[in-house]
């Protein structure tokens, strides 16, 4: 098929495969991606808003015994210079946040050897006392407690449900390729326990994000296998609420010697993604990653999410890249594109109090 041919297809809201969606990464333009991926936004999201949330990202330990090669924040667990939060500590990171407006905490962390599973229920149970959102534990979290634990990923799940735990972020899926994953993160869950760990959230009720980090030795038959496999699951459960694919940040990492992806790389993935993902309602811009003049741009090559504002982050920021935004400049930005800031909670509920 020509590439007027998909763009047709896309036009008038139809699936794209795989095939197609490696022949528009190949063949499109710049801004035909861009206007295509606009074009489907407009068509799920005719409203004139684009929303963000406001949270903190919580990275309770640093200690993993994972070792991923594109990860500048871990410790080994003998380095002394490692940390685990106190519930002290925590506390007091989620009192600022709340007097900031925040509606969540983002909780992730390293998988520790030594902490039994019951320390993060426990851990649980001590947030939920705050009376917040949590969106916690990613899934090679959830593999790592299923190991220490002897528990089914079923059941420890269901545990951290009555924990307290709401949702499950989309970290840790890096690329869904076992070829990549064996190179870059071989201790790491597979890209089945990933997708297995997400199809049994979604299938005890429970919504989460989906992530793709791009641009390090992944091929584009890669990156679109990786979409693939989202809009697979997608349709068995429909328990994503959101996809946010960002670029990999080579600098402090054993993958330094790589370069980093553009900005122009970014918006052409993010395009890709808005299209091909015809059934995952939103994507978020990445402005963490690429800073906010391309995270404006990116409101025109499919996102509708502003995404986080990060009150708090370290993972990113340990590769070198050092962007902040406040909830004032966020609304700035998204005002400054031509739309209304609105703020929402973690499954895309509007909060009325911003109105």
């Amino acid at each position: 098929m020509d590439i007027n041919s998909i763009s047709k297809k896309v036009l008038a809201g139809q699936r794209i495969s795989i095939a197609e969606g490696l022949q528009l990464a190949a063949e499109a333009d710049f801004y035909q991606l861009g206007f295509l991926a606009n074009a489907v936004k407009k068509r799920l999201h005719p409203e004139s808003f684009i929303t963000y949330v406001v949270d903190r990202n919580i990275n309770y330990t640093d200690i993993c015994v994972s070792a991923c090669k594109f990860c500048a924040f871990f410790k080994a667990p003998e380095d002394k210079a490692g940390y685990v939060l106190s519930f002290e500590e925590l506390g007091k990171k989620i009192e600022e946040t709340k007097e900031l407006g925040g509606t969540q905490i983002l909780l992730q962390g390293g998988l520790h050897p030594d902490k039994p599973f019951e320390f993060y229920e426990e851990m649980l149970r001590f947030i939920k006392g705050y009376d917040i959102h949590i969106h916690g534990f990613s899934p090679p979290e959830i593999c790592h407690f299923s190991k220490i634990s002897g528990l089914s990923v079923q059941e420890v799940i269901v545990r951290l449900q009555k924990a307290g735990l709401d949702s499950i972020p989309g970290g840790g899926a890096e690329i869904l390729s076992d070829r990549v994953r064996q190179e870059t993160a071989p201790r790491k869950c597979s890209a089945d326990e990933w997708i297995g760990v997400m199809e049994q959230a979604h299938n005890l009720g429970m919504r989460t994000s989906a992530t793709m980090m791009f641009g390090h030795i992944e091929t584009m038959a890669e990156r679109v296998e990786h979409l693939a496999r989202i809009r697979d699951l997608q349709d068995r459960t429909g328990g994503f609420t959101a996809f946010i694919p960002w670029p990999f940040q080579p600098d402090n990492t054993v993958l330094s010697h790589l370069p980093t992806a553009t900005g122009f790389d970014y918006l052409k993935v993010l395009a890709l993604s808005r299209i091909f993902l015809d059934n995952v309602m939103n994507v978020q811009a990445s402005w963490v990653t690429q800073g906010p003049k391309i995270a404006q741009i990116s409101l025109f090559f499919g996102a509708n999410d502003f995404g986080s504002t990060m009150i708090e982050e370290n993972v990113v920021a340990a590769a070198g890249v050092g962007f902040r935004l406040t909830e004032q400049e966020i609304r700035a930005l998204v005002e400054g594109a031509g739309y209304e800031p609105r703020k929402r909670t973690m499954d895309y509920s509007l909060v009325t109090s911003d109105e």
